[in-house]
């Protein structure tokens, strides 16, 4: 995978395929992976939380997921085909461990959402061995948690808290949780169990997501896309004034 950085964040450029395959290969190895997915509300984020970009950094693979970081990348010059969408990942990553034979633990969401999750996964994934489920809501011992998991005999965690608390607790609990493979899956469980729709594919393709997330919940959502959607808008402008600028200095005058 080509790796290029943006807003001081690296990022590897891959297609879905190609990310699955590394995954798996790694995960054959036993090579632990730790994955991050970068959005626009997470790169703007870090830019003032230094402790999540270190989270984010310290990641073995870190997809684009969003096409407002695909056009921002693609903007400022670098080549950039496709997104790597959480959600749709952790679907591949579901049917690349059921052929495989690899047990995964589920954390995070409501009891009610990830237990709904769980039997909608054993619906569609019959032969894929869930080794545990947990909710989000542990906080007060992280390390029972921790020990549940390594005890489980899990091979891939997939983590559905929010930003940053997901990233900082799989990075500073990364060496005592006993898989192989753990990702950060934030809203996937919502949607899996049915209590979140997704957005329609044509606004999906548009890198309309977002718009869709704030009709289906506007008071909770608006404000957020709002400020983070401005703030990278004048990330991007101002990168890309910069980078008309350095253009200039470097052509020698006629």
């Amino acid at each position: 995978m080509n790796r290029i950085e943006l807003f001081g964040c690296p990022m590897d450029v891959a297609s879905m395929t190609e990310t699955v395959e590394v995954i798996r290969n790694r995960i054959v190895a036993r090579q632990f992976t730790q994955h991050v997915v970068v959005n626009v509300a997470k790169l703007v984020h870090m830019q003032s939380d230094a402790q999540l970009a270190a989270s984010v950094k310290e990641c073995d693979i870190i997809n684009i997921d969003g096409m407002g970081v695909v056009w921002g990348a693609r903007a400022l010059g670098f080549q950039v085909a496709e997104r790597v969408a959480g959600v749709d990942l952790f679907d591949r990553l579901l049917e690349m461990a059921q052929a495989e034979g690899l047990p995964i633990f589920m954390l995070g969401g409501t009891d009610e959402v990830v237990k709904k999750a769980a039997g909608e996964v054993e619906e569609k994934y019959p032969r894929l061995h869930i080794a545990g489920v947990h909710h989000g809501y542990f906080w007060d011992d992280e390390q029972a948690i921790v020990d549940m998991i390594h005890a489980s005999g899990a091979r891939l965690l997939f983590v559905a808290i929010t930003s940053p608390k997901k990233e900082n607790f799989i990075n500073r609990y990364r060496a005592d949780l006993g898989v192989d493979f753990v990702m950060g899956v934030g809203g996937t469980f919502d949607v899996v169990a049915g209590k979140v729709r997704r957005a329609p594919r044509w606004m999906q393709r548009a890198g309309l997501e977002w718009l869709f997330r704030v009709l289906q919940e506007p008071r909770r959502m608006w404000r957020r896309y709002w400020t983070t959607n401005r703030q990278f808008a004048w990330m991007l402008m101002r990168a890309r004034m910069r980078r008309e600028g350095s253009k200039a200095v470097s052509t020698p005058a006629e």
